[in-house]
């Protein structure tokens, strides 16, 4: 079967699993001409050519002109479809117990989520979660209302005031601070009046960066697609969202935030457009502006999934690592190859974790999870790990420690590893259902936390307490 694409077939908007999407694309190079090579070519020269951060995607929200074809509309403080209302400030840490071995607290909170549906690639992810630097959390929601929810939580995970309602089509990652919290949503957008070179057309999204302060008022929103300006989905240079997997994460440096995601890029082939996968990184100021970041790139790993990153302040730098069929490979992009792998349709990236002056990383080949650490490329430590598992998560935990998590029947397996990588103490359970695309986040007080979307419209925070 080969991989659909603008030249040769119709277009699906979500494919059910993700292995279906990367057994597509795995395929795709000589039936419509997306080698690896081509497909970077065609990425580079459009970096060349792409409009400079204050053009296509470029005014702040705040001083936008609406923009009836899928542009950024204006947005002066909170949107008038935003429900914002103030949320009680915390007064100290929370003060979470630690104990010798990994103890598990599980709380239930009402909230009208999509549930776990699909895992694939192109699904949507039901539920993201944020630490601040109290202890405390701020958890995003993709709700069955057609619209993304965020509430602030307390120290005992329960929520405080009322939640804020905000336009978006797909939840993808949520980041807090002392000041407020962001979160990283897909919008409608526009396609345009370009044609494509072949199949039919699957809608035309973007990605923006929504900031609330720590009351809940919004302060700005930033588009880190480049649509808008005249510049729709088929036209030549975009860089958007389409049916292609385009999940995204966000860092911070405590100063700018930084999106990374997959992306769809167009490329103009004649009379007409071919549209190709990607990823991009960009990153947004305290003002909402984008920053000329050195770290930041237009076209990195193509094709990409799996695209992860962290803030690793040893290094002054945003860690990044994608899985891409560009040599098969988990890769910095791009590219520096850290792990080797095959195109079989099960290579996946898990999550990215700054160590010292250095990286680890989860993945996982052929059902089997690994970890590795690397610097500045290919891996200097492998860890196989021995657990069978397809999609496996890694998380910070405390100063000392890893964690790893995998999908083990109904819920969730995990297992401590330290930073140099030995297993610390047994395996054990967290009793929440797993999704291949969500994320455990590390807090300060050397916990970690997981929003499981259950049935019956809630949200189970499952959260691994410190060790002392």
């Amino acid at each position: 079967m080969s991989r659909p694409s603008p030249r040769d077939s119709i277009h699906s908007h979500r494919l059910p699993r993700m292995e279906h999407w990367r057994r597509i694309v795995i395929v795709a190079g000589a039936a419509v001409g997306l080698t690896a090579a081509t497909t970077i070519a065609a990425a580079l020269a459009l970096t060349a050519d792409e409009p400079p951060p204050d053009a296509a995607a470029g005014q702040a929200s705040a001083s936008a002109s609406a923009a009836p074809d899928g542009g950024e509309a204006a947005s002066d403080g909170a949107p008038a479809d935003v429900q914002a209302s103030a949320v009680p400030q915390g007064d100290g840490m929370c003060d979470r117990t630690a104990g010798p071995a990994p103890a598990v607290t599980v709380t239930e909170i009402d909230a009208d989520v999509i549930g776990n549906g699909g895992e694939g690639d192109t699904d949507p992810l039901p539920a993201a979660i944020a630490a601040t630097p109290d202890g405390r959390s701020w958890l995003a929601w993709d709700g069955a209302d057609d619209r993304i929810h965020l509430a602030r939580l307390d120290c005992d995970d329960r929520v405080e005031g009322d939640p804020i309602a905000l336009e978006g089509i797909d939840l993808q990652d949520v980041i807090a601070d002392a000041d407020g919290v962001t979160v990283l949503v897909t919008r409608e957008g526009s396609c345009g009046g370009g044609t494509l070179c072949g199949g039919s057309s699957s809608p035309c999204s973007t990605m923006h960066m929504v900031r609330f302060d720590a009351a809940g008022a919004q302060v700005w929103e930033r588009q880190v697609t480049n649509l808008g300006d005249g510049l729709a989905g088929y036209d030549d240079g975009a860089r958007f969202v389409w049916w292609y997997q385009h999940h995204g994460r966000l860092a911070s440096d405590g100063a700018n935030t930084a999106a990374y995601f997959g992306t769809a890029i167009t490329v103009a082939n004649g009379g007409c457009v071919d549209i190709h996968q990607g990823d991009r990184m960009q990153v947004v100021d305290a003002d909402g502006d984008l920053a000329d970041h050195p770290d930041a790139f237009a076209a990195g790993c193509s094709h990409s999934w799996t695209t992860r990153i962290a803030w690793n302040a040893d290094r002054d730098e945003f860690g990044m690592v994608c899985a891409t069929d560009n040599q098969c490979r988990i890769a910095v992009p791009a590219y520096t190859t850290v792990a080797d792998g095959t195109c079989d349709g099960t290579l996946f990236g898990g999550d990215l974790v700054a160590a010292g002056d250095g990286y680890w990383t989860a993945w996982s080949q052929g059902g089997r999870a690994r970890l590795e650490h690397f610097t500045d490329g290919p891996s200097d430590t492998t860890v196989d790990t021995g657990v069978d598992a397809g999609h496996p998560h890694l998380v910070a935990y405390g100063d000392a420690h890893l964690l790893l998590a995998w999908a083990s029947g109904d819920g969730i397996a995990a297992q401590v590893y330290s930073v140099s990588g030995d297993p610390v103490g047994d395996r054990f359970d967290i009793a929440v259902p797993d999704h291949a695309y969500q994320a455990f986040k590390a807090y300060p007080d050397g916990s970690a936390a997981y929003p499981a979307a259950g049935g019956g419209g809630s949200i189970r925070i499952a959260r691994v307490m410190p060790l002392s």
